[in-house]
């Protein structure tokens, strides 16, 4: 219990006490300190001068010192070797323990941090190598296949397996006919069938008309399956999506035999096949698919069936027969924009968020067809800018007056259901793989289209 000092003693001497750690009577001894008394004590016996016979010692030799009055004077402490000895190994203890605390402290976080650093750093390293390399292999791949001899072959092997339809136009070219069969999957790419028609003595001729070839034909395959007419199919006619109604009316006339002119007579009064009569022509009403037709079929006969189709896959979509032409319009800008399955329902939101917006939606694919119905091309022209069609987009506000082409299944699904989000902008930036950039600001899109402007540099002669 603390106690309260004397009056005139100093509160704080008993911190500054230099024996204030030696052993008091009241406190037991350990063995360590018994034992060092014990070897203290013998010490001083072994100092002590021996004793002069049997004289007894003095006052002077070992008496209280005296002073000159002949009183005895103030007795000074006294500190046996003993004392000094242990609160000398006290304090030594104590310092060492000091130390080792002090180096404990400091050792560990130094230890702590050599194992983080060994275990991260490696980690470090193989990120940064391994994103080099993805960073190389991406925008040098051709030059590293070209220098080691790893490049992939441009055409298959064997006779193919499965099946699909091939249309050869009226007027297609060798080079038409090889892309034609690159994009059906035929071919693995137009270059190894043109390869191959170049090196042909004499040139073959091909017959307009649908065949039937399989997928994953080698070059050498495909040409003799088109060059073999059993492989024409008759009276069938593959109608693609995204194409207009002048190019399905020369397919079916290709397909049928039926004059086209006979085809663009019956088509020239969009009511007679239940079309409304606020739609401006038959476009975008012509269904694509694959069609197969009697010998006796008539010109109306020909393109009622296609109407009907599309009126089948519009109800399968749920719309309703007042909206029909509001979301074939829509489905057919779609159709013709989009590149990729999922930018379907992309574009179908732009266009929607545009409307909402009360901006014009400034389509090249609606403004190009304005001044040229015949047209498949995605780009606008100057005239087509300029001009007052009711399907330039760049000058009038809201949908043009009607479809701009025969939209398929997806694109009909994208308009009635618009992907989520804010997008007003989208440019195609890489006409080959059809990846496109779908923007919220005008200068966002400004950097998409310096993107696309850039691929074109790189890739002219490929749609730009």
């Amino acid at each position: 219990m603390p106690t309260e000092p004397t009056p005139g003693e100093d509160p704080l001497r008993h911190l500054f006490d230099e024996h204030a750690d030696e052993p008091s009577e009241s406190r037991p001894l350990s063995r360590r300190e018994r034992r060092m008394r014990e070897n203290a004590s013998s010490d001083a016996a072994d100092d002590a001068p021996a004793a002069d016979g049997d004289t007894a010692t003095t006052d002077s030799a070992h008496g209280a010192p005296r002073d000159d009055a002949g009183e005895s004077a103030p007795s000074e402490p006294v500190t046996s070797s003993f004392d000094l000895l242990v609160s000398q190994t006290v304090a030594e203890d104590r310092a060492a323990r000091r130390r080792r605390r002090g180096q404990a402290s400091s050792e560990k976080p130094k230890k702590r941090s050599s194992v983080i650093l060994w275990t991260v750093l490696p980690l470090i390293v193989i990120a940064a190598i391994v994103a080099s390399g993805f960073y190389v292999w991406n925008t040098f791949e051709p030059q590293i296949r070209s220098v080691m001899g790893w490049q992939e072959p441009i055409d298959y092997e064997g006779d193919g397996t499965g099946e699909t339809l091939v249309v050869i136009a009226e007027g297609d070219t060798g080079s038409d006919i090889a892309a034609t069969l690159a994009e059906s999957g035929v071919t693995k790419t137009s270059k190894a069938f043109y390869q191959l028609l170049l090196t042909q003595e004499p040139e073959p001729t091909f017959q307009p008309g649908t065949y039937s070839l399989k997928k994953k034909m080698s070059a050498q395959a495909a040409l003799s399956a088109l060059l073999d007419p059993d492989n024409k199919v008759e009276r069938t006619a593959l109608i693609r999506e995204g194409i207009t109604g002048e190019t399905i009316l020369q397919r079916l006339s290709e397909a049928t035999e039926i004059p086209l002119d006979e085809l663009r007579e019956a088509a020239s009064d969009p009511t007679a096949f239940g079309i409304p009569e606020t739609a401006p022509s038959i476009e975008g009403w012509l269904f694509p698919a694959v069609y197969q037709f009697e010998p006796d079929m008539s010109a109306h006969d020909v393109i009622q069936t296609l109407v009907d189709r599309m009126f089948q896959a519009l109800d399968e979509a749920n719309v309703a027969p007042e909206n029909r032409e509001t979301v074939l319009t829509t489905a057919s800008i779609i159709q013709r924009e989009a590149r990729q399955e999922d930018d379907f329902y992309k574009v179908s939101r732009v266009i929607q968020n545009r409307l909402d917006k009360g901006m014009k939606l400034q389509m090249d694919s609606t403004a190009q067809y304005g001044v040229d119905t015949g047209s498949d091309s995605v780009w606008s022209s100057k005239e087509a800018l300029e001009s007052d069609s009711p399907w330039n987009t760049y000058k009038h506000e809201g949908l043009p007056i009607g479809p701009i082409a025969s939209p398929g299944d997806l694109a009909i699904d994208a308009a009635v259901n618009p992907a989520a989000g804010d997008w007003l902008y989208f440019v195609t930036v890489n006409l080959k793989t059809g990846e496109t950039v779908f923007s919220t600001t005008n200068a966002e899109h400004e950097k998409a289209v310096e993107k696309l402007r850039a691929w074109c540099a790189e890739n002219p002669g490929n749609g730009c």
